[in-house]
């Protein structure tokens, strides 16, 4: 391990956050991706005499090899373990072995369109219509729990294969499980549906017990050194908190009846104090990049759905730091001076990721510009709490209104389409980095070279004489340049 009086500045200089972290070797190539709750905790054990003497080969080598990381902030251990597993498909490190065979995480799917609804695994979302719970990343756990469901809430799982009787009831089973369960074996349509609704609402915020009893069971399997129980639970409880955050109400499909969308929107705009529903939204988040810049996101639904042909992304140009409040101002401007000046329609609501700080700086912006603003609104995540521009107050609603749950879906896009394109960027610097470790390529033929091909993919695929065009490459350097790139290839 290169150990450098560079490299332990920069692991004391870490964040006390969550995040994913990549260790790299002297070449540039990414070896190992992993998460972390706390990245200046997590990434300083790497660099620790007692973890090199660590008796599994495989981590011996590991840290043998590493000579410098980089590091992705997120705002959750979720976010770290969906990004650390979407790195390591991208990446595939030779010191990873999980997520490597293309696995999704777990979701639990309820379909309306069944009469009697049933509560299935699966890793896809196959369809809009049903309802999606997760993803859970402890497949053991989610079963487990789904058994406890069955016999709380009396629920069918994938494996039931109830009959109809003449009389109009429906036999669930016809097995031995009719005797397990504490619940009328024969059972009307609309009464299991009661059911389903109260297990949805289980799922929906109805746990905050049973969330409780998991957090302490947790720390006590950490105090006891029951290391892998302990993840198990973590992970579980992690999950069941994504589904808390972001399920909504359960609702048989009617064709005479609202969609969910159009009833979502009808009550948003009245709880906004709307002139109708919004039917078009746009919403900002802005993210960090290892704290170094800042980069943004806007995304739109129409209709209650994601319009993707509409969504922007923007790097930050009017200054260099991390300031969440003027990256704020700054791409709201850049979005509604050039919709003013093309002529569109602003949207019926902007949707900003954050507090009062945010909705001010998003505020700031059209003042500036002397535009008046469309209705303007901000959703804090850790209370999930709707901020005004003007002077009402803060506003929480229950996480079962639809409403809210629209909010929060498209928040959620927004930051998910932020962090795809930080995880673009970082993966383009990280690529680009490894022209620093090739002896005698200064910081103008390196700038030459990516100013001539535009990444490192493309200079790989150059030939020689292609290279001895750019200025400054001989026969000599091209060749070295060659032979570098094939050594480093990964």
């Amino acid at each position: 391990m290169a150990e450098t009086p560079s490299l332990k500045e920069k692991v004391r200089r870490l964040p006390d956050g969550p995040g994913v972290y990549l260790m790299k070797d002297r070449l540039g190539r990414i070896i190992y991706v992993g998460k972390a709750r706390s990245l200046k905790k997590r990434v300083s054990t790497y660099f620790q005499k007692s973890r090199s003497r660590a008796s599994h080969p495989k981590i011996r080598a590991l840290i043998d090899l590493i000579a410098d990381f980089d590091i992705l902030e997120v705002r959750s251990e979720p976010e770290a373990l969906i990004l650390e597993g979407k790195l390591i498909k991208q990446w595939r490190p030779r010191y990873n072995t999980d997520f490597t065979d293309d696995k999704r995480f777990l979701l639990v799917r309820v379909d309306p369109a069944e009469e009697l609804p049933r509560f299935r695994l699966t890793r896809i979302r196959a369809d809009e219509r049903s309802r999606y719970f997760g993803p859970f990343a402890h497949s053991g756990l989610l079963r487990k729990t789904l058994a406890q469901m069955r016999r709380k809430f009396g629920i069918l799982l994938a494996d039931a294969a109830p009959k109809r009787q003449p009389d109009g009831t429906w036999q669930l089973y016809d097995d031995v499980r009719r005797d397990l369960y504490g619940f009328p074996n024969a059972v009307r349509a609309e009464d299991y549906r009661r059911r389903v609704d109260e297990a949805c609402g289980f799922l929906e915020g109805k746990s905050r017990e049973w969330l409780e009893s998991l957090n302490s069971e947790m720390a006590q399997a950490a105090e006891a050194r029951q290391f892998e129980k302990a993840a198990g639970l973590r992970d579980l409880v992690f999950a069941l908190r994504e589904t808390l955050a972001k399920t909504r109400r359960f609702e048989r499909t009617d064709p005479t009846a609202p969609s969910a969308d159009e009833t979502a929107l009808r009550l948003l705009g009245e709880t906004l104090g709307l002139a109708g529903p919004p039917m078009a939204m746009e919403c900002f988040d802005i993210s960090h990049i290892s704290g170094t810049y800042v980069v943004a996101s806007m995304v739109r639904f129409a209709a209650g759905r994601p319009d993707r042909d509409q969504y922007r992304r923007f790097q930050i140009k009017s200054f260099v730091g991390n300031d969440d409040f003027r990256a704020m101002e700054e791409v709201v401007g850049r979005r509604y001076r050039r919709m003013d000046a093309e002529g569109k329609p602003f949207p019926d609501l902007v949707v900003i990721d954050g507090g009062h700080g945010q909705v001010g700086s998003a505020l700031k912006a059209f003042i500036a510009l002397d535009l008046q603003p469309p209705p303007l609104v901000g959703l804090a995540k850790r209370e999930e709490t709707i901020v005004f521009s003007d002077e009402r107050p803060p506003l929480k609603l229950p996480l079962s209104h639809p409403g809210l749950q629209l909010l929060q879906r498209l928040r959620d896009e927004a930051h998910r389409f932020a962090n795809t394109y930080n995880a673009d960027l970082r993966s383009r610097k990280i690529r680009e980095s490894v022209l620093d470790d090739m002896v005698g390529l200064g910081p103008v033929r390196r700038a030459a070279l990516l100013e001539r091909f535009g990444s490192i993919e493309k200079l790989r695929a150059a030939t020689e004489s292609e290279i001895r065009e750019v200025t400054g490459f001989g026969p000599r350097l091209a060749s070295e340049l060659r032979a570098f790139l094939r050594r480093g290839q990964f």
